[in-house]
């Protein structure tokens, strides 16, 4: 993967941004991510008036990745309505786990920082991949 032009993926997350359809909270996000194909995916926070079933920036962007090919997310943004990083949350920090690339890097609050950094010992296809593996070699 060649160098990530983080100023073009802030930018397609604030575009996404603007589509958000947040009249509860008033707190637009959008998200965007460099796919290992070149791609950019992107999404944006749709809330609802029963609040608890609102979905996240980050799940339209998943949603968006399986819809456009799939693939893996090797690079990862997330703004606020004004343009200002957003981490991620813990829940979508996990969604994000399952959907990367090994070593994806994310723009956060404090920095860049690995998926393994923000969700150190997570558990997924990867783990569930070496599990097979090794019972496999031990049948």
């Amino acid at each position: 993967m060649t160098e990530i032009d983080w100023d073009a993926l802030r930018l397609a997350a604030n575009e996404a941004m603007h589509k958000s359809y947040s009249p509860y909270s008033k707190f637009p996000v959008g998200a965007a991510a460099l796919v290992d194909d070149g791609r950019v995916v992107s999404g944006c926070n749709v809330e609802n008036a029963s609040y608890g079933v609102g979905l996240c920036a980050e799940c339209a962007l998943v949603s968006s990745l399986a819809m456009t090919g799939g693939g893996k997310l090797v690079a990862f943004t997330c703004v606020d309505g004004l343009g200002n990083v957003l981490m991620p949350c813990g829940r979508c920090r996990q969604l994000l786990y399952e959907f990367s690339a090994e070593g994806m890097i994310l723009e956060t609050v404090s920095g860049f920082r690995t998926i393994d950094q923000v969700l150190p010992d997570a558990f997924g296809p990867r783990q569930l991949d070496a599990y097979a593996a090794s019972t496999a070699a031990a049948n």
